[in-house]
């Protein structure tokens, strides 16, 4: 009906009326989480408990132009989005690698297979050259390091970073990726690593 009506307005020259002016809201103001907001958990509590949520294993990687390849190990990684696709990983504030893959803006997901826990250890360390005799090749997209024998890859560019709390939200959108059809995937339960038995 508004259609019609707009159409024959034109037809006779007139000019629908303008939408009334609106004042949008304020923008919030971006802050730490005050004292007063904190929840009464202990942060080893907290971790005892989320413990028991068992996880997969990945490894984040990116090419800095400055710096060369970077990575780190990163359990906290899902899929987000199927159209269009979409991952999303979380790092810490506070983590020395995070610059250096933004300033790439973007990143492979390498996910670890079940025998690839030292290959985890390598990257969760901070400080060393992690990618010292660790092979791998560039994604077909970003360039990203691609890591040798993963079960799977998932190539990505960086779409938006939210903040969450002591961390940041990563939204990656998929590019492209691969996987192997065999293999069971490395675990992470309780701070052990683990394997499907069955």
């Amino acid at each position: 009906m508004a259609a019609t009506a707009v159409r024959y307005l034109r037809s006779v020259g007139a000019a629908p009326a303008a939408a009334p002016p609106f004042d949008a809201l304020p923008r919030p103001a971006l802050r730490t989480v005050g004292e007063d907001e904190r929840l009464p958990v202990a942060p080893a509590e907290f971790r005892r408990v989320l413990g028991h949520f068992a996880s997969g294993v990945t490894v984040i990687t990116a090419h800095d132009e400055e710096g060369g390849p970077a990575g780190f190990a990163c359990q906290s990684f899902a899929s987000l989005s199927l159209d269009p696709p979409l991952v999303v990983f979380m790092v810490a504030r506070t983590s020395t690698t995070w610059p250096r893959i933004a300033r790439a803006g973007a990143f492979c997901v390498n996910v670890l297979g079940a025998d690839q826990d030292g290959l985890c250890r390598t990257f969760a360390v901070s400080g060393a050259d992690k990618f010292a005799g660790v092979a791998h090749t560039p994604a077909p997209v970003t360039g990203s390091p691609r890591l040798a024998s993963v079960p799977a890859w998932i190539d990505c560019t960086i779409g938006t970073v939210h903040t969450g709390g002591d961390h940041l939200i990563v939204v990656g959108r998929v590019e492209a990726l691969g996987a192997e059809d065999h293999g069971d995937p490395l675990l992470f339960h309780r701070g052990r690593f683990g394997r499907f038995e069955g």
